[in-house]
């Protein structure tokens, strides 16, 4: 299974999730965290993550007569890359983008069905904004976030830090060229 399949499951993309930021877990640990999941199904996409390479396992102890396993992420391989991006066929984009909305609502649901579950007190946003932007301010913008992203993105675990899914979605309204005037 190619990482673009492997990828675009809302449970496998969850086990990503969780294991971003350098973590390593077992099976039962990303059980823990994936509740509303169903331990046959964690088990079932960590062995399908592992085969494709997505995860790899860290190391491998006995515990009380059972062999139990650490798994961490393979960054490189957590991702689509931008080749496979350009050879996607609108088909896949559509089934790529219906399994991260599929996986930000599980994670949200997941979320909110924690009893300490705050959105105000932990700045929770959901806002969307339609603005109007050239090619080269569209370009300006992406780089502005690059640049207020990538920072954070090898932040560590610390106790005073909280996990935060950020997932930003950009794409146009409307066809460019139907509001081109004609000549």
């Amino acid at each position: 299974m190619d990482t673009l399949e492997l990828l675009a499951h809302p449970v496998r993309l969850r086990i990503v999730h969780a294991m971003r930021g350098g973590r390593v877990l077992t099976t039962a640990q990303l059980c823990d965290r994936l509740p509303d999941t169903s331990k046959a199904t964690v088990y079932r996409h960590v062995e399908l993550l592992t085969a494709g390479g997505v995860l790899e396992v860290a190391e491998e102890q006995r515990v009380r007569g059972a062999l139990e396993r650490h798994y961490r992420l393979r960054q490189d391989r957590a991702s689509i890359d931008a080749e496979t991006a350009v050879a996607m066929t609108p088909d896949d984009h559509r089934r790529v983008f219906a399994t991260a909305m599929a996986t930000l609502i599980a994670e949200y649901n997941a979320y909110l069905d924690r009893d300490t579950a705050d959105p105000a007190r932990d700045l929770v946003g959901y806002r969307q904004h339609a603005i109007w932007l050239s090619d080269s301010e569209i370009q300006e913008l992406i780089a502005g976030m690059r640049a207020a992203i990538l920072p954070t993105l090898g932040n560590e675990e610390t106790p005073d830090r909280t996990r935060y899914l950020l997932s930003p979605i950009m794409f146009p309204l409307e066809d460019r060229t139907a509001d081109e005037p004609s000549r």
